[in-house]
């Protein structure tokens, strides 16, 4: 029986064919946008967490804040070996685990100067680090060797240098005394969006001596996961385990650390070490909503033009009931059930639906192999949003079914109320219509 309407809807759409080709085109037009704009946001979000994930954070932070007076802070885990040997057992999700620096300091060469947030690295124990960096100038290699940096093309543009130049960098002490290192450019790499105009990179023994760390010491260790979704769970179990192990905790606050920094540790009254713990979407709060922003703007795009496409199959049934009304009429004469009307005229949108989706996601997917394959670069201000150079979209096959699904129920429930319409006609009033 279902294969009979089927049938039916099938000869019925075709005998239609302008009408059919012109709402086939409107919803796959429709699918594909929808498939293009959620590639977009996966993609943005994408880079976000890759950008992210290599400049600043990782997708868990055991973070610090040490306090010599209540009234001064730095970012600071003393004794962190220790602290990593706790978090390890603790979290089997595990990737890999290392410690990062954090500082702030001016760089100053002959033609200019900036300031920057400055990374310390042991390049050797971080492999996310360099396999996402892209090289424009130098040896990734010459920057384990120390008084060594990494800069970015948008930050050597600034400062007018290139790699072998010699920046000079100056920056307090955490215990609020001046001091300056001369470092020799051995990197400049490829720009990562808005995170890389002002973030740079040196060995961690260079960062110990500019800010006069005692060994022992780190800004944050950075946990990366096996999949970083699991990166809230991860937190707060750490975050309990470790109170009970008796480390002093700041409270739960989703906000990047140097915010914290800046605006909340310096007004508490306390001193010492307090461990901090966050997520790679706290440290990144402020982009991401950013992204968020995008996702509904999307959503709200996306559901105007499915109601237009609602209502444009709502219309076509409409149209479709009142010229076939004597057919009905004669069907429903000869024995056809009201519900195997009703079922006729849904099945005719259900298939009309499933065919442009699914031609439409077809498109999509293909659309956007094409873009990446051609890696079309981005105007700076554009990668100040995106987060790369070129254009990136991530299709997932999950989402571009869960489109088709999803458009193919709108469009049969559309045609729902002219169905019910059609299924109520009376055989007599039907076969004696003239339209």
């Amino acid at each position: 029986m279902a294969l009979i309407d089927l049938q039916i809807a099938a000869r019925s759409l075709a005998q239609h064919r302008k009408r059919t080709l012109f709402l086939g085109v409107a919803t796959g037009g429709v699918t594909c946008l929808l498939v293009l704009l959620m590639a977009l946001t996966d993609g943005l979000q994408e880079n976000l967490l890759r950008t992210g994930s290599t400049l600043m954070t990782g997708h868990v932070n055991v973070g610090g804040f040490y306090k010599i007076t209540a009234g001064s802070a730095v970012p600071l885990v003393t004794d962190y070996q220790k602290v990593l040997d706790v978090v390890r057992p603790l979290v089997p999700e595990l990737d890999y685990a290392v410690g990062r620096g954090r500082g702030y300091t001016k760089a100053v060469a002959d033609t200019g100067s900036m300031d920057v947030v400055l990374g310390g690295l042991d390049l050797a124990h971080d492999p996310g680090f360099k396999s996402a960096i892209v090289l424009a100038d130098g040896k990734l290699e010459d920057l384990e060797k120390p008084g060594s940096i990494l800069i970015f093309q948008s930050e050597a543009k600034r400062l007018g240098v290139k790699a072998g130049d010699t920046l000079t960098l100056s920056a307090p002490t955490y215990r609020g005394m001046a001091n300056t290192a001369d470092v020799r450019v051995a990197v400049v790499a490829k720009d990562m969006g808005v995170l890389s105009y002002f973030n740079a990179f040196v060995p961690f023994v260079t960062l110990k001596s500019l800010y006069q760390l005692k060994d022992g010491s780190t800004g944050a260790i950075h946990l990366y996961l096996k999949d970083h979704r699991d990166s809230l769970k991860v937190a707060e179990r750490l975050r309990k385990a470790l109170a009970e192990k008796g480390w002093r905790l700041m409270d739960a606050d989703p906000q990047p650390y140097w915010m914290k920094l800046m605006l909340k540790v310096p007004k508490e009254d306390w001193t010492g070490q307090k461990l901090d713990i966050s997520t790679w979407s706290d440290e990144l709060g402020q982009i991401q909503s950013t992204i968020q922003l995008l996702q509904r703007l999307t959503g709200f795009l996306l559901f105007t033009l499915v109601c237009i496409i609602g209502a444009g199959v709502m219309s076509t049934m409409w149209i479709a009931i009142r010229e076939r009304t004597r057919e009905i009429g004669t069907m429903r004469a000869i024995g056809m059930h009201r519900r195997r009307v009703l079922l006729m005229f849904l099945t005719e949108a259900f298939l009309l639906g499933l065919i442009s989706t699914a031609g439409g996601a077809v498109v999509s997917v293909l659309a956007a192999a094409a873009i990446n394959a051609l890696r079309i670069g981005l105007p700076e201000m554009v990668q100040v949003i995106l987060m790369s150079d070129t254009l990136q979209l991530s299709v997932h096959a999950a989402k571009v079914l869960a489109a088709i699904v999803g458009l193919t129920l709108a469009i049969s429930l559309s045609a729902l109320l002219p169905s019910i319409f059609a299924a109520r006609l009376k055989p007599v009033t039907a076969m004696h219509h003239i339209g």
